[in-house]
């Protein structure tokens, strides 16, 4: 009998014992999934500094210029936005291929660089409203009174990067394709009056207009449906997203966006 009762005593501890435990076990998952983890716009308030990844070979939008220093339409935002945010711009360079990468590693937590607002990047990450748009355009010889629309480089000769989706619109169009490595070659060949156009974007062209204001080209075309870009984040980065912007609906409505995109291109290039 006291056998039978030793045996009960210790399997009645034993489950006492089980039963402690999961209550902790209990506590501690509870605990877990109740605690708050820091916010990564407080984290960024509290640290004083908004990591931003940019390429910094992209002019005019993010690249160093004569003295090295890293400047550009999207850097000048960008900057912009930190100041908003009472935190400093601290920009890390990297390659466009491990661009989104680095974002996905914590490496930064935000990126200026151009990022076209498209449905399948939307679905992994959270972008800002949109700061920029952009779209395409038909450039010719300042001469050319032939091309006035983009139906109207049928057979004619087009300078494009053949991969490009400007030459891909090109060939839509009819044209003859005269392969280019870039913007300013194709533009050197429609001086020279040895291709009659190019499709290319917008931005580029009033960038090199503005650089070359005496340089014989025009625009004759546009396209209605514009592209926008925007500042790119991790998902989750809610709170980071609405102070961005934020900042951004301020820069704009007190000039400050005016002055950048003057100083870059000769025009106010924010999403109408």
């Amino acid at each position: 009998m006291r056998k039978y009762f030793s045996l009960m005593s210790l399997l009645i501890a034993l489950t006492l014992v089980l039963v402690a435990c999961g209550s902790n076990n209990n506590k501690d998952e509870k605990g877990s999934s109740t605690s708050k983890t820091t916010d990564l716009y407080d984290t960024i308030k509290k640290e004083g500094v908004l990591k931003i990844g940019t390429e910094g070979t992209y002019p005019p939008f993010t690249f160093h210029d004569k003295s090295n220093k890293l400047t550009g339409f999207d850097v000048d935002i960008a900057t912009e936005v930190a100041k908003r945010l009472g935190v400093k711009a601290e920009f890390k360079e990297t390659q466009w291929d491990a661009m989104f990468a680095g974002l996905d590693a914590k490496r930064f937590d935000m990126i200026a660089n151009q990022v076209g607002i498209q449905p399948d990047r939307q679905k992994k990450y959270d972008f800002s409203d949109p700061y920029i748009e952009s779209g395409a355009v038909l450039i010719v010889n300042k001469d050319n009174n032939e091309i006035k629309s983009f139906e109207d480089i049928k057979g004619k000769k087009s300078a494009q990067s053949l991969t490009s989706n400007y030459g891909q619109m090109a060939k839509k169009y009819g044209a003859q394709l005269v392969g280019v490595e870039g913007f300013t070659q194709a533009i050197s060949l429609i001086g020279s009056k040895r291709v009659d156009a190019t499709i290319n974007d917008k931005l580029s062209f009033l960038d090199y207009q503005k650089s070359h204001p005496n340089a014989p080209i025009k625009t004759v075309d546009a396209e209605s449906d514009l592209s926008q870009s925007g500042l790119m984040f991790r998902k989750g980065s809610d709170k980071l997203v609405e102070a961005v912007n934020k900042a951004l609906k301020d820069i704009k409505s007190d000039g400050t966006y005016a002055k950048i995109s003057d100083k870059w291109f000769g025009e106010d290039v924010s999403p109408k």
